[in-house]
């Protein structure tokens, strides 16, 4: 196993590092909370359509981005496109894991690079870098001509969820780039071989999963020391249950978000799966890359995890394998169609306000958002990125076309959670709670009280600034 592979750029696990990294990164970070002035913001060309920000030709880029599930090389092809447009430049690039360790001391020093893929288990906590003023404003960005179609602003030409996940400190800081989709996973060769067929309701699940059981293969597996994974899929029955006011007043801190009846309901259906014995035995203790490689040695059928697991695994998947999404099933009195599905804006890219070459970053990073860099960031990673139609007429692989299917069926009836990344000690505190819950250590309602209590701490701080969402 590869270090890249094993810090995995997942946004939850992002999540999750960010309230470890407050403790110790807010002071750190704050050291250097000034922005830059028009000497760190490079650019002095004329502003054009072609040019919107006016970046000088010769201004050198230093581009660092995390090296984990989707590698680098899509970074480095969108850098000759780069390099095209501006042939004197001298670009800098650097495909790294432990971001914070490697760039915290460069943010101190008032020398950040230009672009920053901000991502991986080791990511710079987004909120200190946010309300410490580290951070550019993208409204520019995203206000200025599309590469693709001068006439339209990039805004018009993106996914709604990337503004809206951009939002930091009231304004938009981050350029979130996959569409991530966060759902079941299953082999659909070994279905198919099999004769099965994933299921909609919770009873043809359960009657599944006894049938999965049967033929001696386990019907769960999840990451256990990252609970956040196997906390999505209790999230997500939760939400189809009782519809999108579960998860908006959970983000919104609403007094007893957590102890709604849905999400009572969809604790006590992980339990049930724990009590009739359908996940495999020792995956509380296995990390994501080990639970996910007993996943792909056909020992469980389904797993939980982002649109990204099926290029992760691709140094340990059989050639035959076919890693394919699925919806999971619908609770008794559910609200939400089966039809629905969990996304997320992720991988965020920032440029920081004291960069030498700012400009130049917020270029580079229009030239990531048109239809040329973002498809073949899919072909190299199998992911979608949140240009629209940036994959049409692309072959896809089985991950990367299953998932693309269920944002579409899906449509308005998709749903995002933002409370552990605009609230990471809460985020923290819920996934240590999901681990407990999954090993059945707690109840459904002890699960329910405690999240409540851990939210209502967070509501009644002083110091956290507050998101809405509508």
């Amino acid at each position: 196993m590869n270090s890249s592979r094993s810090t995995s750029r997942r946004v939850f696990l992002r999540q999750a590092a960010t309230g470890a990294l407050l403790a110790t990164g807010g002071s750190l970070l704050a050291a250097c909370a000034s922005g830059g002035g028009p000497d760190s913001s490079g650019g002095g060309a004329a502003k054009t359509a072609d040019n919107p920000f006016g970046v000088k030709a010769t201004d050198p880029l230093d581009v660092v981005v995390f090296r984990g599930g989707y590698g680098d090389d899509y970074t480095k092809f969108h850098e000759t496109l780069y390099q095209k447009k501006f042939p004197d430049a001298k670009l800098s690039h650097k495909g790294i894991t432990d971001i914070s360790v490697q760039l915290q001391p460069r943010f101190n020093g008032g020398n950040p690079p230009d672009v920053v893929d901000n991502s991986g288990a080791a990511a710079m906590p987004m909120s200190t870098l946010a309300s410490t003023g580290q951070l550019a404003d993208l409204s520019e960005l995203f206000d200025a001509p599309s590469i693709d179609d001068p006439a339209k602003k990039i805004r018009d030409t993106i996914a709604p969820i990337t503004l809206e996940s951009a939002q930091l400190a009231g304004k938009p800081l981050a350029l979130n780039y996959v569409l991530t989709v966060i759902s079941l996973w299953y082999d659909e060769t070994l279905f198919r071989q099999r004769g099965w067929q994933p299921a909609t309701t919770w009873q043809e699940f359960l009657d599944l999963c006894e049938e999965i059981k049967k033929s001696g293969i386990a019907p769960l597996a999840h990451q256990g020391k990252y609970p956040s994974y196997i906390g999505q899929l209790v999230l997500d029955l939760a939400v189809k249950h009782g519809g999108h006011d579960v998860i908006k007043g959970i983000d919104n801190l609403e007094p007893n978000a957590w102890k709604h009846p849905s999400l009572k309901v969809a604790a006590e259906a992980l339990l049930e799966l724990k009590g009739k014995g359908y996940i495999l035995k020792g995956t509380e203790g296995l990390d994501h890359i080990q639970a996910q490689t007993s996943w792909n040695e056909r020992k469980a059928a389904f797993i939980p995890s982002g649109s990204w697991l099926e290029n992760e695994q691709k140094p340990v998947a059989p050639k035959d394998f076919r890693t394919t999404a699925v919806r999971s099933p619908l609770l008794d009195g559910a609200k939400l169609p089966a039809d629905c599905v969990q996304i997320s804006a992720s991988e965020a890219f920032i440029v920081p306000e004291r960069a030498k070459n700012r400009v130049g970053g917020l270029e580079f990073l229009r030239i990531m958002l048109s239809k040329q860099a973002a498809g073949k960031f899919t072909e190299l990673t199998g992911s979608q990125t949140v240009v629209t139609g940036a994959a049409d007429g692309l072959e896809l692989t089985p991950g990367a076309a299953s998932s693309a299917a269920l944002v579409k069926s899906g449509g308005a009836d998709n749903w995002t959670a933002y409370f552990s990344s605009w609230y990471a000690p809460l985020g923290e505190k819920v996934t240590s709670l999901f681990g407990e819950l999954a090993a059945a250590r707690i109840s459904a309602d002890d699960f329910c009280t405690a999240a409540q209590k851990a939210a209502d701490a967070v509501a009644k701080d002083p110091q956290t600034k507050k998101q809405e969402r509508a």
